[in-house]
């Protein structure tokens, strides 16, 4: 007589926006982002009780059994199922997703018993690091894998952007990317709206197998002597509201939209190339320029992307002879510092050691409030 199978355990690192991160939500459009060492968990059991999914995470208040409902899954017993299926709603959406392939194939809806640790987050403050998009591929990831589905890394990327797409078409999908393939990644975006329809006309398995409008994605070396550091303002931004704004007050076609487009386009292509050829001084001056252009677009546009804690996160990093710059949709969270410090140490990972600098910046951060994080790039993806 066989025993229990044996839990599936999938990671998928957070994120940070290196540049692009407000022309990346074009369709086509281009960022690089970088996966840092904090992962959110996904472990996948079989049923311990009761038909269904069981959700529990240390983003939720308690666990909750889902039942399936003609391809959906309803909270069961939820003292206030809005606010439960808003806590877990990325989850819940990339379980369904990878339910609506398996019913393709002629399979159920999978019964299982899921659980979430996320290390994005802290006494639940989450820092920016994109958690919706790292729980997203860590559950697709978890549950294509217990139901026996092999998959490569792009559709496992493409079945969380479907799930994502879903709920916010807005989102450009980096996050995922990141959080899918690790390391550093030069990402455009696939036109959402786009894929969404393939999916409703060709079914999830066709969007998997057709060309998406836009999409690629490639790694990018590490440069070796190269820092990045990061620091959190302490106030979480939502990346969704800021977006949004830029939809409501920054229209396509406006003068400074189109100016701010283009400049990020030529600034993720030269940084592109610069980590490329290994060129430190020129990636420091393309960092330069994506805040110029970031902060030509907030001006114009009125989003708050900077916060005072992050013009001084910035002005701090320059101070020691780095280049910074918000990292996301700004507003608050987080901000990124790249230092030269071939001078000294490198590790294999291209990330520097300490030195005199990044000891500077991190005590210039601390007195204008800035907590730095003890965060490296992940150069692993998403674990299958």
């Amino acid at each position: 007589m066989s025993g229990a199978r044996p839990p599936v355990v999938r990671r998928a690192p957070g994120k940070l926006f290196v540049a692009g991160e407000y022309a990346v939500v074009e369709p086509g459009g281009a960022a690089i982002l970088v996966a840092v060492d904090r992962h959110i968990t996904a472990t996948v059991t079989e049923p311990a009780a009761g038909p269904g999914v069981l959700l529990s995470s240390d983003l939720a208040a308690a666990p909750v059994r889902w039942r399936w409902r003609e391809g959906r899954l309803d909270p069961v017993g939820a003292a206030d199922p809005a606010r439960t299926r808003r806590e877990l709603a990325h989850v819940v959406a990339a379980v369904e997703t990878v339910a609506r392939l398996l019913a393709e194939h002629g399979r159920p809806a999978p019964e299982l018993d899921l659980a979430i640790s996320s290390r994005l987050h802290q006494d639940g403050v989450k820092f920016g690091l994109g958690s919706s998009g790292a729980v997203t591929v860590a559950t697709v990831a978890a549950v294509a894998a217990y139901a026996g589905l092999a998959l490569s890394a792009e559709q496992r990327y493409r079945l969380a952007l479907l799930a994502s797409a879903g709920l916010d078409p807005k989102g450009s999908g980096g996050d995922l990317a990141a959080s899918t393939w690790g390391g550093w990644i030069a990402y455009r975006s696939p036109d959402r709206a786009a894929v969404l329809d393939l999916a409703r006309r060709r079914g999830v398995a066709g969007a998997l197998a057709e060309p998406w409008p836009g999409f690629a994605v490639r790694r990018l070396p590490p440069v070796p002597g190269l820092a990045l550091e990061v620091g959190w303002t302490g106030t979480p931004a939502s990346t969704a509201d800021l977006v949004s704004g830029l939809h409501r007050r920054g229209p396509r076609g406006t003068p400074a939209h189109r100016r701010y487009t283009a400049a990020a386009e030529d600034v993720v292509r030269a940084a592109a190339e610069a980590f490329e050829q290994g060129d430190r001084p020129g990636l420091l001056e393309q960092i330069r320029c994506a805040r110029r252009e970031l902060a030509r677009l907030d001006d114009a546009v009125g989003l708050g992307v900077f916060t005072p804690a992050l013009t001084a996160l910035c002005e701090a990093a320059e101070a020691v002879g780095g280049a910074a710059k918000p990292s996301g949709a700004g507003g608050g969270d987080c901000g990124i510092a790249l230092l030269d410090t071939a001078h000294g140490g490198t590790t294999d990972s291209g990330t520097a050691d300490a030195s005199p600098d990044i000891d500077q910046l991190r005590e210039r951060w601390a007195a204008a409030g800035v907590r730095p994080l003890a965060l490296r790039p992940a150069l692993e993806g998403n674990e299958e």
